[in-house]
């Protein structure tokens, strides 16, 4: 008797939760509908620390040599 009294009450607390989630989401919806006015986008604009320079016309980086340290694989 108890099991189901607990579950009942569980079965409504979660009922409960749900419509009331789905109110307060129908009213922000409406409220953010009914606000909805155009914001002018901010000019875009380089910062004051922003310097423009342009590639260098070859890469800087010379060709990589590794070095060796293992020995040959033997033959047959």
């Amino acid at each position: 008797m108890k099991s189901t009294q607990l579950k009942l009450g569980a079965a409504t607390l979660g009922t409960s939760a749900l419509l009331a989630m789905g109110a307060m989401g129908v009213a922000a919806g409406v409220s953010s509908a009914q606000e909805e006015t155009e914001v002018p986008s901010p000019e875009i604009t380089m910062g004051e620390t922003t310097t423009s320079t342009t590639a260098p016309p070859e890469p800087e980086t010379s060709v990589a040599v590794p070095e060796v340290t293992a020995e040959p694989a033997p033959t047959a």
